[in-house]
């Protein structure tokens, strides 16, 4: 029977104090170190991205996997150290962990999966940070290029979550101008050689006040014969991620050019005939 009275309670006292006092240095450095070293790590990649040796979106994808990984050395490291605390052999961890790595393989082929998917994807730079994608029926900017997952933020707000072997195609719009386009439809009833002129010099003006555009904008002529209308097709080349407000600033200056030539762009009409009948009435 256990002796409650002769047992050493000062002694066991003081190694509990002196071991959680161990642990909560080891963690107080955990989280100083942890600091340190993403300070270091955005440091250097800001200094590389001034040098202009990496582009922005790379140097924010290579960062972010530099940071998991140097957290996962020093996740490793805490655990190491609290095992010798206990007096637990930092071999026997590692052995452990072989064996359950074993136990779960068989089950963790589709992490084993992600992980490669992923290390081929930063290797290759198919996909780096802030880029434009299409992966699937999945459209909108990276935000988070990892070994497992991949981020990906739609224009409506919505973060989706990619594992990395579910990335079988990705379509990178954010590599080399982009094409920025605009169809524009008028009457039958109008010269087509005089809309084409006037559309050509609205499309001069805003290539003088676009910044954004790289290339253009070019009226190319008929594109289509509609049930009212002629549609004539206007392309330029704009910066990554700007075709889109130029194609709105583009229509605002062509609505503003056919009016002021009273050019007439149709839309819809509907006629409502109404037919009057003649009742008599006896009595």
């Amino acid at each position: 029977m256990f002796d409650f009275e002769s047992f050493d309670w000062e002694s066991l006292l003081l190694k509990a104090g002196l071991v959680a006092a161990q642990i909560i240095g080891i963690l107080i450095a955990f989280v100083i170190v942890r600091a340190i070293g993403n300070k270091l790590i955005n440091r250097f990649f800001t200094k590389l991205t001034g040098k202009g040796d990496v582009t922005k979106g790379r140097a924010l994808t290579l960062q972010t996997l530099s940071e998991n990984v140097f957290s996962y050395a020093l996740i490793f490291i805490l655990v190491a150290t609290i095992f010798n605390i206990f007096g637990l052999s930092v071999a026997s961890l590692i052995a452990g962990a072989g064996i359950v790595g074993l136990a779960i393989g068989f089950g963790a082929q589709g992490l084993v999966s992600d992980v490669v998917t992923g290390f081929f994807l930063l290797l290759e730079k198919q996909i780096d940070v802030n880029d434009y994608v299409t992966v699937g029926s999945i459209d909108g900017i990276v935000e988070s290029v990892g070994l497992r997952t991949t981020q990906l933020r739609s224009f409506d707000g919505t973060l989706n979550y990619i594992p990395n072997r579910d990335i079988t195609t990705v379509s990178n719009h954010s590599r080399g101008n982009m094409q920025a386009l605009v169809d524009i439809g008028v009457s039958y009833d109008e010269d087509i050689d005089k809309a084409i002129v006037v559309l050509q010099t609205a499309c001069e003006k805003v290539a003088a006040e676009n910044e954004m555009i790289i290339e253009g904008p070019d009226v190319i002529g008929v594109q289509a014969f509609g049930a009212s209308d002629v549609t004539l097709r206007i392309i330029a080349k704009a910066k990554n991620g700007e075709q889109w407000a130029v194609e709105r600033h583009l229509r605002k200056a062509i609505k503003e050019a056919l009016d002021a030539n009273d050019i007439e762009i149709p839309f819809p009409h509907q006629v409502n005939i109404h037919k009057n009948a003649n009742i008599e009435e006896t009595d």
